[in-house]
């Protein structure tokens, strides 16, 4: 996947679609939860440059669609983390995960969980 990272729009519409599974363009304005709301047309645009990005596809009923997603949700982390990584932390995973366990904000149990599975982690 060569596309480039999501926008904040594209990436709330992608999840969106990613608990729907399929949905038109009215399905993914239901499940908006952001205020204000987008217009029809605005969500239409940018679900079609999704599209054109290689993001999602469509079912076509009539004049309607159904989009549905071709990236999962999980290979779309996996993308922004390895670019966050590049960009932010010099191509570093250790630094990046040494900067995570810094983090003061982190509860004992979510830092125990982190240590548990950096421990358990096996090799390839």
């Amino acid at each position: 996947m060569d596309s480039p990272l999501l926008t904040p729009q594209e990436l709330n519409i992608m999840n969106i679609l990613w608990s729907l599974d399929k949905g038109f363009v009215n399905d993914i304005l239901d499940r908006w939860t952001a205020e204000p709301k987008p217009a029809y047309n605005t969500v239409s645009t940018i679900v079609r440059i999704l599209e054109t990005k290689g993001f999602v596809s469509h079912e076509a009923f009539g004049r309607s669609h159904r989009y549905f997603p071709v990236v999962t949700k999980r290979q779309y982390q996996f993308r922004a983390l390895r670019n966050m990584v590049d960009q932010v932390f010099g191509g570093s995973s250790p630094v990046m995960v040494a900067r995570l366990l810094e983090d003061e904000t982190l509860s004992e149990n979510e830092m125990s969980e982190l240590k548990k599975l950096l421990n358990n982690h096996e090799e390839p």
